[in-house]
Parts: C-alpha cells; sequence; structure tokens
C-alpha cells in the first residue's frame, strides 16, 4: 500500500538537502523522486536490468530510478510493483504523485517532481536539481519554462502488484 504521507513526510525533509544512504547524481530531480516513493513504500524490481524495471542497489541503479524521460516511460507503462494512472489535469492528483516536464515540448522529458501540498485545488511540488519546497506546479516562473512545456499527471496506484 503505497503511504503517500511517508512520501511527503520524506519529500519535505530531504528537499534542500541529499540523503547519504543514496548515490549523488548531477541531474537529481528523479533520483529524488524516486527516495521519495521508495519512502512510501513503493517496491522496487527489474535489477539488474538498467533499461527495465525500477531499482536502486549496491551503488548502481536502473534508467527510470534516475531519468526524468525513463521514469515518465516506466510510470506510463508498469504492470508491476510501482504503477500509476496518467490523468488529465493536475487538479486531479494528490499528494505523493508525480509530474513529468518537457519543458521544451520537444517529446523530451527533463524533470520529475512530487506533489507534497495543495493550495487549494492547485498541487505544490517539491523538487530537486534546482531544490523546490512547495512550489507551484507549473513552473511558469522558472528559466527552464517555455510556451512549449507539456506535462504529465501521474497518479500513483495506491495498491502495488
Amino acid at each position: 500500500m503505497y503511504d503517500r504521507l511517508a512520501a511527503v513526510r520524506y519529500a519535505d525533509k530531504w528537499w534542500n538537502s541529499r540523503n547519504p544512504a543514496f548515490p549523488i547524481v548531477e541531474d537529481d530531480c528523479t533520483n529524488y523522486i524516486s527516495q521519495c516513493l521508495l519512502a512510501g513504500g513503493a517496491p522496487m524490481h527489474g535489477y539488474p536490468n538498467r533499461e527495465k524495471g525500477w531499482w536502486m542497489r549496491n551503488g548502481t541503479w536502473s534508467f527510470s530510478f534516475t531519468v526524468a524521460h525513463s521514469l515518465r516511460w516506466y510510470l506510463a507503462t508498469s504492470k508491476k510493483g510501482l504503477t500509476a494512472t496518467q490523468v488529465g489535469s493536475a487538479e486531479e492528483l494528490g499528494l505523493g504523485d508525480v509530474i513529468a516536464y518537457d519543458f521544451q515540448g520537444d517529446g523530451r522529458f527533463d524533470h520529475s517532481t512530487i506533489v507534497t501540498a495543495k493550495d487549494g485545488r492547485i498541487p505544490l511540488v517539491n523538487a530537486h536539481t534546482y531544490n523546490a519546497y512547495h512550489r507551484t506546479w507549473d513552473y511558469k516562473d522558472s528559466y527552464a519554462y517555455s510556451p512549449n512545456a507539456t506535462y504529465i499527471f501521474f497518479k500513483i496506484n495506491d495498491n502495488f502488484s
């Protein structure tokens, strides 16, 4: 069972620093989101295949654990363990859900965040790489934003298979 509050507690604890129990990667956004999902009870699987599954073990990891574009595809297609359902709007998301960002609108997703609070119906997110705490989900005030930006909204499924 996905513990959304545990995922959010982890996200709020580590939003501005790095957990030394995990490897440090340069662009840390997806590694951080994966840690949050793991803190919420999401099961890892697929080791040692780096291209399939979602895992981190012995100083190595799957692409989906640390690469935004790979996590986006994993969440869209996984049928085992950590799974998600794509929804049509940010307002449908709850605590512990994930947003994938394609800032250029070129089909290559380059950022991931986790919903950690809501301002009315508007999700607020935490992120790494450029650390963010309870930031408005759309990033319209970011240097990375462009009018071509696209988003995918993932509701993490509460039950793991």
